[in-house]
């Protein structure tokens, strides 16, 4: 009788678990079982695995084998486990030596001929990986990914044969550690390509610099959705520890992860006909849905009416928390859902509502029905309205006598004015508490009775209180003013247009 014991890692929301593959090989007829809730994909491995052993010149036990992934409570899915089991059957008949396999995690699919493949979800393993102070053994095309967590230690390998000669310390594979990508993302959108549009541009300067949620409500055609594709050359680079938050994500879901753009803000932009599965994620084994993608970036909504009531009304309470948590029968998943929210829509049905060339023949009562589709308290999590009309022909041909602003021109003011709430509160304004914003967002007298007196007249509510409050604070960040004056907060007021009772 032989016992080897392998380390793995198994998958759950973003965490990755710690599984123990246990192989235990006895007299009896061959036969092979994998015990441990193993779900198909798992308890096909055993056929991966004799291909692998035999044709990599290995001898595959004929005697009775059962392994047992721990935990037993635990759902395994996936072939990651392929390298694992592989190596704990060689490991349990004594053909390669167990002496140093406690140092090691080991994760890969694969192939019949022993070559190793790429799995999903690297990031998370590399990080448990360090935190529990063991090598990671992994599928040579994962190496870019995991070399993105400091202080582990990546054993890259592209064959069964390679491990094997490695832990028996035949021919060493060299070690890798963290490579960090180049700090510049590359775009080839920008925001000297908008003509006009000065105060929409001055909007989603305000957005960037707070993380502020923003909707642009116009006539088709006056490019809502160009200015907001070009939101994200004007966001701050991400931290190493937001890059991290949101690069785990991506390396779970089955979209992959771009390494080479890894600290640029995400930037997700689904169909309106995405159901609320797609949205917030979903599925009998939970995967993130678009508003975790979107995690420390840009969720883009276009046309917000024509999304299902139900599925826009599942963003309610990720907005006001940054996380959402998928129940099933059988697991539970939470997953990150930090993301700023920029919509567009028509003014009404037809979406020439306002428009100078009179084409719009919507009724009071069509155009009603229309913007009801989004609910109160949804408008109401949106801290900027913003009208974006058409322009005229010659700014659309000629541009600004001065030339349009570029991105990195605006972005450096955006930058500065994120730095000055850091450095207040080490957050965006768009994320203060109540508590916060009542000491960081105080008012004078007058700025307290102008406030109120739009409270009053435009019957807003409590939370629309405190947003523009904080969008007050972020427009006197841009200016590089200490205290919130009445000119700041009078453009914050001006905002806020949709949920108004008149």
């Amino acid at each position: 009788m032989s016992l080897a014991v392998i380390y793995s890692r198994g998958r759950s929301g973003i965490e990755a678990p710690l599984v123990t593959v246990e192989v235990h090989i006895a007299n009896g007829l061959p036969s092979l079982s994998i015990v441990g809730l193993p779900e198909t994909a798992v308890k096909e491995s055993k056929d991966r695995v004799r291909g692998a052993i035999l044709n990599s010149r290995f001898e595959f036990p004929a005697q009775r084998i059962t392994i047992n992934l721990a935990p037993a409570d635990l759902p395994k899915d996936g072939g990651r486990f392929d390298l694992a089991i592989a190596l704990g059957i060689l490991a349990a008949s004594n053909q390669i030596p167990t002496t140093r396999l406690e140092q090691y995690e080991c994760v890969g699919e694969l192939s019949l001929g022993g070559e190793l493949r790429p799995i999903n979800g690297v990031l998370p393993i590399a990080i448990q990986a360090r935190n529990s102070q063991r090598k990671l053994i992994l599928p040579k095309e994962n190496t870019a990914e995991a070399a993105l967590v400091k202080d582990v230690e990546i054993i890259p390998a592209r064959h069964l044969l390679e491990i094997c000669a490695h832990l028996s310390g035949q021919t060493q594979i060299l070690t890798e550690y963290q490579h960090i990508p180049s700090s510049t993302p590359t775009t080839d959108l920008d925001f000297c390509d908008v003509h006009g549009q000065y105060h929409v541009k001055r909007a989603f300067e305000i957005a960037a610099a707070g993380a502020h949620n923003l909707i642009m409500l116009g006539p088709p055609g006056t490019g809502k959705s160009m200015i907001a594709s070009r939101l994200p050359s004007i966001l701050p680079l991400l931290t190493e520890q937001q890059a991290q938050e949101t690069a785990a994500i991506a390396s779970i879901s089955d979209q992959g992860l771009n390494v080479a753009n890894w600290l640029k803000p995400p930037y997700r932009a689904p169909h309106h006909t995405a159901s609320a599965a797609a949205l917030v994620g979903g599925g009998s084994n939970p995967r993130p849905g678009e508003i975790s993608l979107a995690h420390n970036g840009t969720l883009f909504l276009d046309e917000l009416p024509e999304f299902d009531r139900k599925v826009l009304e599942v963003l309610r309470e990720p907005l006001e928390t940054g996380h959402i948590t998928i129940s099933r029968a059988t697991r539970q998943a939470d997953f990150p859902a930090r993301f700023q929210l920029i919509a567009a829509m028509n003014p009404c049905p037809c979406g020439y509502l306002g428009d100078a060339s009179g084409r719009c023949h919507c009724t009071s009562e069509q155009v009603a029905r229309y913007r009801a589709r989004i609910s109160g308290p949804l408008l109401d999590r949106i801290d900027m309205h913003l009208d974006v009309p058409r322009i005229s022909h010659e700014v659309l041909r000629k541009g600004s006598p001065n030339g349009e602003e570029s991105s990195a021109s605006i972005r450096t003011r955006v930058v500065v004015a994120r730095n000055i709430a850091l450095s207040r509160s080490g957050k965006a304004n768009s994320a203060l508490t109540a508590k916060e914003v009542k000491h960081l967002c105080g008012l004078s007298e007058p700025g307290h009775q102008i406030l109120e007196q739009a409270m009053d007249k435009f019957g807003l509510s409590h939370r629309a209180y405190h947003r523009i409050l904080k969008l007050a604070r972020t427009i006197a960040d841009l200016a590089d003013s200490p205290q919130i004056e009445i000119v700041h907060l009078s453009e914050a007021i001006s905002y806020r247009k949709l949920d108004r009772k008149v």
